[in-house]
């Protein structure tokens, strides 16, 4: 059994969620092949191959790949699919984009954002917004998967693998990159931070949003929001924790001024420690929290600055 993971970077950093894919791999069994499909990602594959449990990293270096447009990634990942038995990639935006293009042209069931796994053809997933977990048993031969990575642990670097370059990359010519517009921030990427403080409808405004901040940078953590927050216009979407948001676990997760919808705790619950400051003792986070606090905000958290 050979499982192919298809690594999440930017072509010049390897990002968490290949570590902790590694890791979901590990306990399927077998050998591990990573593909680095990008455009000048030779660092990149360097840094696959020292990833513990890994055999064996492709390198597919072509500008064509360059942005990781699933309509050229899909087929690349098709055509080496002959020699897996797995497929897995992260449930990340590109993870999302390509993969299903992938089962499709396999024929086969896709396995998605799974948090657990019980052997190689047996998984578990959240479903209902995390109200309950579905266990999946997989009979198709081959098997395409996407990894919940905050469900999983990051492998150490302590691997040597072999590091193959792949030649054939075909341009499917229907898709351009454009251009992308990157929010540019000192602070750590809100999926790969280890300390994450998020501010909901009860911050009233985007302003009140620098009392979070000041926070945050003492505490080196990154600044996320509930859906409420995204939608009353407070903060962009991109700091949007939740079901349709990012799904976070760092080790220590603070909650202000969110309420606890279901759709939050569904990208947040599965945190190490959670902390929730609001000024309403129903409100339904405290049901998940480690450390609630009752109180209001707007004093607790110059308070809360001071102190640390």
């Amino acid at each position: 059994m050979i499982t192919l993971l298809v690594a999440e970077h930017d072509n010049s950093e390897l990002k968490l969620d290949t570590h902790k894919a590694v890791d979901a791999i590990t306990k399927m069994g077998g050998d591990i092949h990573v593909l680095v499909a990008g455009a000048g990602c030779q660092s990149v594959a360097e840094h696959a191959a020292k990833l513990q449990g890994v055999s064996k990293v492709l390198v597919a270096d072509h500008d064509l790949l360059a942005h990781g447009l699933a309509e050229n990634l899909a087929p690349l990942v098709v055509d080496l699919a002959d020699d897996y038995s797995h497929i897995v990639a992260p449930a990340t935006t590109t993870g999302k984009n390509f993969m299903p293009r992938v089962a499709a042209a396999l024929d086969v069931e896709q396995i998605s954002d799974i948090i657990e796994v019980v052997s190689s053809d047996t998984f578990k997933r959240p479903i209902y917004a995390g109200n309950a977990i579905a266990t999946v048993q997989s009979e198709y031969a081959k098997k395409v998967i996407t990894v919940r990575t905050a469900a999983f642990d990051k492998v150490s670097e302590t691997g040597s693998a072999e590091i193959v370059s792949l030649e054939a990359v075909a341009d499917a010519g229907i898709s351009n990159f454009v251009k992308q517009e990157l929010t540019e921030s000192e602070r750590p990427e809100l999926t790969a931070a280890g300390v994450v403080i998020s501010g909901g409808r009860g911050m009233q405004n985007g302003d009140n949003f620098t009392l979070l901040e000041g926070i945050a940078d003492k505490l080196g953590a990154a600044v996320g929001a509930s859906r409420a927050a995204v939608d009353a216009g407070f903060v962009p979407n991109d700091m949007q924790v939740g079901q349709t948001g990012k799904i976070v676990a760092p080790d220590l997760y603070i909650a202000v001024g969110i309420s606890g919808a279901i759709q939050h705790l569904a990208g947040m619950k599965d945190s190490k420690v959670i902390v929730a400051i609001n000024k309403d003792p129903e409100a339904p986070i405290f049901q998940v929290a480690d450390y609630g606090l009752e109180a209001d905000l707007f004093e607790a958290l110059p308070e809360l600055e001071t102190k640390l």
